[in-house]
């Protein structure tokens, strides 16, 4: 057998082996008192749960209209799988070490729910008392699932399957799970800080952007970058569709981030709103001041950017407030994306300049405008130094920790395709496929690089 059936049949095993031991371990999960819930609530946050997985395809497409035609099903995958691997490992570890009992604020306890042990029906007295347990944790779910698949985008078309997949799970376990478990729990250190962060401005997005910036440096650069050659996005439909698909899934992510329908989940939704739609229409003017003529693809950026930065606010700003983290956060990264062309750095899909520095300022903008706390709002400066410490730290913490994982994963399973491979495309040299005409039959198969690279 070859190394990956090799690494194949151990993953198979891994999997049954869990398989068998949630099937056969005694476990408890308790179940809710009749009545014990509002039902507005549970219909809200079902719908939310839902709105929020539809994101990953949302991105999936987002990300698949920009790379190269020889890269559409990698790069899509890449999203996708997420909602498998991230799942399983949510269930069986992750879930715990983000929400489990508190270990110094740093991390939680690995055997609190360990494979969703004491997840059942019935409310936690802390985590969240007006819905079942097993529901606040499939919400959370869907926030895990999508963090590692936005890194992705930094370092599309050249990575190897098989290590993207052991990277996603290292990320997941520690990165993503203590980042979560310090500003969610209500035993977290940053938390008890006074650390505000709605819906995951820190936790999804600037945790993903330093891990993007991470990965660009620590995979190198792509033949094409290397050679100078300009990238037009090839299917702008796809990620038109995408960016529906977002800024849809997104209501549930910012206004699911009340975990019950009320005032905050009203207002989360339409901050959201307004704050993306500010942000789509000044990326666009952005462009013009340019002398470039208005893209589809500027416009579905700037909608994502607003998404991002108003994330971390949602639930603590007011409307007008929204607008202009709507606008600032569309310039600043604009700005990024700009200044990082003219470095040598990349970032395939931007992730670092959208969704890092989308993320970053969002959390200052919040501690500005706050209604409790915010320095426009109280005149007080105190949650915006806090803000900054906090930001210093996470983003040493996740871009050092990301870096250092990329290097482990590379240890044990090459991250990076070989030159051949890239040229070729990831469709087929990794999976086998493609979204190029087919070849025909009569190429023997040895060959088949070969036609798709001329193709």
């Amino acid at each position: 057998m070859t190394r990956k059936q090799y690494l194949a049949t151990a993953c198979l095993g891994v999997i049954l082996l869990l398989a068998g031991l949630a099937a056969f371990l005694p476990q408890n999960h308790p179940d809710a008192k009749p009545d014990a819930f509002n039902p507005a609530d549970l219909a809200w946050m079902l719908s939310a749960s839902g709105l929020v997985l539809l994101m990953t395809p949302g991105l999936a497409f987002f990300y698949g209209g920009m790379v190269s035609k020889r890269n559409v099903i990698s790069t899509m995958l890449q999203s996708f799988i997420a909602l498998g691997v991230i799942s399983i490992l949510w269930y069986v570890v992750g879930f715990s070490l983000s929400f489990g009992d508190s270990i110094g604020g740093v991390i939680g306890n690995p055997m609190t729910f360990f494979m969703f042990n004491n997840v059942g029906t019935a409310p936690h007295p802390r985590l969240a008392t007006n819905l079942p347990l097993v529901l606040f944790a499939a919400f959370q779910l869907k926030f895990a699932i999508i963090t590692p698949a936005l890194i992705s985008g930094a370092f599309a078309e050249r990575i190897r399957f098989w290590g993207y997949l052991l990277f996603m799970c290292l990320f997941s376990l520690c990165i993503y799970c203590p980042l979560a478990h310090w500003t969610w729990h209500p035993d977290g250190f940053l938390f008890k800080w006074g650390i505000l962060d709605f819906a995951g401005g820190t936790v999804v997005h600037i945790s993903a952007g330093f891990a993007a910036l991470a990965g660009a440096l620590a995979l190198g650069r792509r033949r094409t970058h290397l050679e100078g050659h300009t990238h037009v996005p090839p299917n702008v439909p796809f990620i038109l569709i995408g960016t529906g698909l977002l800024w849809f899934g997104w209501f549930g992510f910012n206004a699911g981030s009340a975990l019950a329908a009320n005032a905050t989940a009203v207002q989360a939704f339409m901050t959201t709103h307004l704050a993306s739609a500010a942000a789509m229409l000044t990326w666009m003017m952005i462009e013009a001041v340019r002398g470039q003529r208005p893209s589809a693809a500027g416009a579905a950026i700037g909608a994502v950017v607003g998404l991002v930065a108003i994330t971390p606010a949602a639930g603590y700003v007011s409307y007008g407030p929204a607008l202009f983290i709507g606008v600032v956060s569309a310039a600043i990264s604009a700005g990024a994306v700009d200044l990082k062309n003219k470095t040598t750095l990349d970032d395939t899909l931007d992730v670092f300049p959208c969704h890092g520095v989308g993320g970053i300022v969002g959390m200052i903008l919040t501690a500005v405008f706050a209604k409790e706390g915010g320095l426009a709002t109280t005149g007080d400066w105190t949650l915006l130094l806090k803000h900054l410490g906090a930001l210093a730290f996470i983003s040493v913490f996740t871009f050092g920790g990301s870096y250092l994982l990329y290097k482990f994963t590379n240890l044990l399973i090459p991250i990076r395709v070989n030159a051949l491979h890239e040229a070729d495309g990831l469709d087929m040299s990794q999976h086998g496929e493609t979204v190029l005409p087919v070849v025909p039959e009569a190429v023997p198969e040895s060959e088949l690089r070969y036609v798709v690279r001329a193709s």
